[in-house]
This record gives structure tokens, C-alpha cells and sequence, in this order.
């Protein structure tokens, strides 16, 4: 190790201690041992550009370790990205770009938001299906625009966590060879050595999935065999890669190197001390960083220069030669949709029974053909969930030819994967599965809306409704349960015009992931030309069908749920109860419309109120207020016919009927 590759590496590590200590908070072991492996990857592999960070053909760099911020947080701030001292001394503080974990779209430079341990891995599956769809459909004879690298880095913690074994089966099936997985094997978890709980051998299992396996045996100083192995993983085109580094957690200090109590704590001052004295470094001065050392970092933003450079005039060779393409390039980019795309969505005649699944498959294949930076796929269940993609062929991960990705039965892996794609630009993902699997997928949901990820769900079979499958397979708390993820938006909607209505939705809303809850049953197309628009769709809730009168009641539903409103609603005025009917196919986006419209949907005037919905009845208060009376499922379901159950389950004409009644007795 020359000594300006020493000065940079140990000026990574006490930089990342000094502001740990500062904080009185974060995670100095992994700085400690894990610097000379991202050292290497950064300084003489790692293509990225610090004055552009969101230059599309960087290679990505995610820290699945996310415990380890400082070192990614230390990184930027040498290597010119715009992120100050002041904002690195201002690590896990008040409105500071330097969080406790990282966070996308916060910190110039950090590509997906990790600290979740296997999430950052799958994310980086993700991102390499991405470069791969996108070099397959951009790239052309003379003129190649996308050809990068994902790098992510690991920890012991990384590859116990069930997602990222799903999705490292996956790359390993998909053959991505353009993923580079950097294994920091330091043996050493948060309650002590990993052999308390982690005795399995890493490689043969990566091996297994049909990966590339390196091993760099000292991880702490041999920086050519770390430079070998990842020059070795680049050039293997044909599987992805994961190099285990052997290191030592907080290496360099002398009394707490290779223990767990170095993982999560700060060292304290006087073993900062120490550690500084061990390293050989040439100040006590807390956050010194060595001008020559910081010379030598910024080499970084003359490199990212110019390949920015290089690819901005091969991007204008190819505007010349492909000017279609480069609009569609920068478009998908931008995140912009392509014009109009509504005249795409299918049409339905009024008063025939159509499954939910069924119609919004209509309509995504409908925009597809409209939207070609649309892909995404199925947990092994497209048959069923009605995505997949008509004549767009199967993804393959060596060519990215293909927009139907085959996730497999890997439900939390494939939302992860989508994330990855949605944060590394140019695709739109969505992902399907049966909403009663939601469960095993919402990590990877809430960190999609944590992070404003504009990823599509298709989440089938919705409730009881589905039938004989019993309540194994039978959502009744899962509506609720998505509705309280800040961000998310769930749309169930009442026929197939809400259907196409709820895709157009989900691909307009592109700052927050949207979940898609449809029927296996079939249920009626609403007629229109009598009830109000679908487009109400996009606004959470409207008015459906208007009392004949003044409204005395409304009736508040959802999903399949609404025809059963509307055949309540008529009996009710039959009765002489003008009766309002709103469909509210997404309660979260209703509540964020003005208060002007909300009234008008719903007068606080007209406290007779029902709701009506096929999952649990949590949350319906504050729509049906004090008065009101809730009509749904309060408990786990059943094996039977969908009409048995609904009978069984009081969601019948007479139950809603009698509800009403109630309600407005007690106004």
C-alpha cells in the first residue's frame, strides 16, 4: 500500500470516527473496516461523476450496510460531491443531509435509501435489471448511451436477511453480470461473533444461484487483490458477482477491533485516541483531513468530467443518427409521461360483468403499448393477477430484452427489485401478486413510499370475495393496514372503468407508489351515462349516484362493495330516504383534496352515514362519523362460494339497509 493510498484510506476512517463521536451516535466499525474496499472500488473502478450526480450513465453505488453512513457520507464529501464539511459534521442531526441511514433524494450522490438490512442488496438487483432494459431498448450499432456497472456493499447482517437471498437467486437466474456485490465478511454481529447464529458457507451458496464467487483474503491491506478481484468481476459478463473481503470490524483500534462493541456505538475519545496512534495518523485535530489526501480524492471530479464529457458528445452523435430515440431517452428520464396516453384505455359496456383483475389488465396492456418504459411482472402468478404483458416477450437479464420479469414466489424480493429499478431512472416498474401476500412484500412498500418511488402494485383477489381459497388467502385487515403507510395510495376500484381509471392514476402519480386492490369476482360495469364519471377516480371519492332529494343518508363504499351501495341505495328510496351514493376507491387521496371538495362529496350536514367494504371496518370512522355505521369484516374468512360468504358476512342489501336505519335514527 503506497503511502497516499494509506493517508486516503485512514483519512476515510477517522473522518467517519471523529464525526461518530461527534454525534455521540452512528457506527464506527464498519468505516474502520471496510475503507480500503470501497477506497478501491471508488478511486480506480467506480465511473460516477461528483459534479453531476444524476448522470444517467454512472455506475451505482448502493451501501446495503447502511449502518455505515459515515463511510459513504465521507466518501462524497472527499470525492467533490456537493456536500460540505459542515453538512458531515452535522451527521444524524435536525435537517442535516447526513442522516443516521442513508437517504435517496436527500444526499447528492446516495442512490437508494438502506439501513433495512437486504434491502440496498435487492435494490441493486433492481438497478441492474434496469441498465439492461434500457441498454436493450437505447442502445444501437455505433452508438451505445447506457453501459454501467451496480455496485452494492454488504454486510453479514445483508445475507442472512431472507430478501436479499430471494433476490440474489433471482440475479443469479437472470445472469446479471453487470452486478458487483462487495461482501464485507468481518464474522461479528450486534450481540457478538456471527457464529452465535451464522455458521452457513456465503460462497457456495452464491454459488448455488449461479454467481461468480472471489474471496480477498485480507480486506484490511491487500489493495491489489481487492483491485484483482473487482477488474476479475467486471470482466465477467456472464454472472453476477460476489467478491467476500475478509476484514476485521473497527479495524485499528486497538480495543475494540474485531468486536461487536465497535459496531453501533461511538469509540469514545480516548480510544479515538488510540486508534489514531495505531493508524499512524499525523494529527489529534478532530475531522483533519490531509490537503494531499484531499488532492488526491477530488482526482475524482476531473475523471467524472470527462466521461460526462465523452458520453455528452456520443449522446449528440446519437441525437444526429437517432433523434427519435434521444427524445424517448430523455423523456423516460425526465419521468414524464408520453402525451395523451389516456385515449389508450379500454372501454367497457355498461351492465356486464367483468372482473377488476380482469379489466385492469385490459388497461395495463392498453398503456403499455403507449408507455414502453413500462415493465414489471409477477410472483409466479400472472395467470391470475392479469399482468402479463401480451406479445413483450420474457425479461432476460443478459440482453434486457423483454418487459415480463418472472419474480418468481419472491414477494418481498420483487418489491425491493422494483424500488431498485424506480430509483435508478428510465423504467416504470410494477409488480403484481395476491393482496393477501401484501404482507410479506411491505418493507419494501414502505421504503418505496419513504422515498416517493412511483412504483405500480397490482395487488388481486382482494377480499372474502375470492371464494373457496378460505381465509389463508382471504385479506380483511390488509386494506387498512396499506392505508396507514404515509405515501402510499391504495385504490380499489369499483368496476372496470374505475379499473383503467386506477392504472391511469398509478402512472400519473409520480412521486409516491400506488397499490392496485382488485376483484377475482366478477362484477357489473357500472352504466355511466346515469352515475357519475370514473375520472371521479383521481380524486379518491365522488359523488356516484345522487339522492333524489336533498341527501338525508349517504352511503360511503368501495371496490365490489359499491354495487351493493347502489342496489342499498335504491331500496332506500324506495323507503323515502334520499339516499347519496360515493364510491371511494382511495381514501388517502380523498383526504388530501380541499376541504371545499370533500364537502361537496361528503356535507358534514348529512350525518347519516354507512360504509360499506369487505375487509375490516378500522379506519371507516372518521368518514362515517359518531352517527355513522360501518359495514364490513371483522374477522378472518371462510372456504366457500364468494356469494355464501358475502351472505354469511352480513354484506347483503338487508344488513346495509338495516345499518342505515340505525344511523339515522341516531342522528
Amino acid at each position: 500500500m503506497s503511502a497516499i493510498e494509506t493517508l486516503a484510506i485512514n483519512t476515510l476512517r477517522t473522518l467517519s470516527i471523529d464525526v461518530i463521536q461527534k454525534a455521540d451516535s452512528g457506527h464506527p466499525g464498519l468505516p474502520l473496516g471496510a475503507s480500503p474496499m470501497a477506497y478501491v472500488l471508488w478511486q480506480k473502478h467506480l465511473k460516477h461523476a461528483p459534479t453531476n450526480p444524476k448522470w444517467p450513465d454512472r455506475d451505482r453505488f448502493v451501501l446495503s450496510a447502511g449502518h455505515g453512513s459515515m463511510l459513504l457520507y465521507s466518501l462524497l464529501h472527499l470525492t467533490g460531491y456537493p456536500l460540505t464539511k459542515e453538512e458531515v459534521l452535522n451527521f444524524r442531526q435536525w435537517g442535516s443531509k447526513t442522516p443516521g441511514h442513508p437517504e435517496a433524494g436527500l444526499t447528492p450522490g446516495v442512490e437508494a435509501t438502506t439501513g433495512p438490512l437486504g434491502q440496498g442488496h435487492a435494490n441493486a438487483v433492481g438497478m441492474a435489471i434496469a441498465e439492461r432494459a434500457l441498454a436493450a431498448r437505447f442502445n444501437q450499432p455505433g452508438h451505445e448511451l447506457v453501459n454501467h456497472f451496480t455496485y452494492a456493499l454488504v454486510g453479514d447482517g445483508d445475507v442472512m436477511e431472507g430478501v436479499a437471498m430471494e433476490a440474489a437467486s433471482l440475479a443469479g437466474h437472470l445472469k446479471l453480470g453487470k452486478l458487483v456485490v462487495l461482501y464485507d465478511s468481518n464474522d461479528v454481529t450486534l450481540d457478538g461473533p456471527a457464529k452465535l447464529s451464522f455458521t452457513e458457507d456465503v460462497g457456495k451458496r452464491y454459488e448455488s444461484w449461479g454467481w461468480q464467487v472471489l474471496q480477498v483474503d485480507d480486506g484490511n491491506s491487500d489493495l491489489p487483490a481487492l483491485d484483482a478481484a473487482i477488474a476479475e468481476a467486471k470482466a465477467e459478463t456472464g454472472r453476477p458477482t460476489l467478491i467476500i473481503v475478509k476484514t476485521t470490524i473497527g479495524f485499528g483500534s486497538p480495543n475494540k477491533q474485531g468486536k461487536s462493541s465497535s459496531h453501533g456505538s461511538p469509540l469514545g475519545k480516548d480510544e479515538i485516541s488510540l486508534t489514531k496512534k495505531a493508524l499512524g495518523w499525523p494529527s489529534e485535530e478532530p475531522y483533519f483531513i490531509p490537503p494531499e489526501a484531499l488532492a488526491h480524492f477530488r482526482e475524482a471530479v476531473a475523471k467524472g468530467e470527462a466521461a460526462t464529457g465523452d458520453w455528452n458528445q456520443r449522446f449528440a452523435a446519437y441525437r444526429e443518427a437517432h433523434p427519435v430515440l434521444a427524445e424517448e431517452f430523455e423523456r423516460v428520464f425526465s419521468g414524464e409521461l408520453p402525451e395523451a396516453i389516456e385515449e389508450a384505455l379500454p372501454r367497457f359496456p355498461a351492465g356486464t360483468g367483468v372482473e377488476t383483475r380482469t379489466a385492469a389488465g385490459a388497461a395495463l396492456n392498453a398503456l403499455a403499448k403507449a408507455v414502453p418504459e413500462l415493465l414489471g411482472g409477477d410472483a409466479d402468478l400472472g395467470g391470475s393477477t392479469k399482468t402479463v404483458l401480451k406479445d413483450a416477450g420474457s425479461f432476460n437479464g443478459q440482453t434486457g430484452q423483454g418487459r415480463n420479469i418472472h419474480f418468481g414466489v419472491r414477494e418481498h424480493a420483487m418489491a425491493a427489485i422494483a424500488n431498485g429499478m424506480s430509483y435508478h431512472g428510465g423504467v416504470r416498474p410494477f409488480t403484481a401478486t395476491f393482496f393477501c401476500f401484501v404482507d410479506y412484500m411491505r418493507p419494501a412498500v414502505r421504503l418505496a413510499a419513504m422515498n416517493h418511488l412511483p412504483v405500480v402494485h397490482v395487488w388481486t383477489h382482494d377480499s372474502i370475495g375470492l371464494g373457496e381459497d378460505g381465509p389463508t388467502h382471504q385479506p380483511v385487515e390488509h386494506l387498512a393496514s396499506v392505508r396507514a403507510i404515509p405515501g402510499l395510495r391504495t385504490m380499489r376500484p369499483a368496476d372496470a372503468a374505475e379499473a383503467a381509471q386506477a392504472w391511469l392514476y398509478a402512472l400519473r402519480r409520480t412521486r409516491g407508489p400506488t397499490g392496485l386492490v382488485l376483484t377475482r369476482q366478477k362484477v357489473p360495469v357500472l352504466d355511466r351515462a346515469t352515475l357519475g364519471a370514473a375520472t371521479g377516480l383521481h380524486r379518491g371519492g365522488y359523488v356516484l349516484a345522487e339522492a333524489s332529494a336533498a341527501a338525508k343518508l349517504l352511503l360511503i363504499a368501495t371496490g365490489s362493495e359499491v354495487q351493493l351501495a347502489l342496489a342499498a341505495r335504491e331500496a332506500l328510496e324506495q323507503a323515502g330516504v334520499p339516499t347519496r351514493v360515493v364510491s371511494m376507491p382511495c381514501p388517502e387521496e380523498f383526504r388530501a383534496q380541499d376541504p371545499a371538495y370533500r364537502e361537496s362529496v361528503l356535507p358534514k350536514a348529512v350525518k347519516a352515514r354507512v360504509s360499506v367494504e369487505a375487509g375490516v371496518t378500522f379506519g371507516w370512522r372518521e368518514w362515517v362519523g359518531d352517527a355513522g355505521e360501518m359495514v364490513g369484516v371483522d374477522t378472518f374468512g371462510a372456504s366457500a362460494p364468494d356469494k355464501v360468504l358475502y351472505e354469511q358476512y352480513g354484506l347483503t342489501v338487508a344488513h346495509v339497509v338495516a345499518a342505515a336505519k340505525r344511523s339515522l335514527a341516531a342522528v
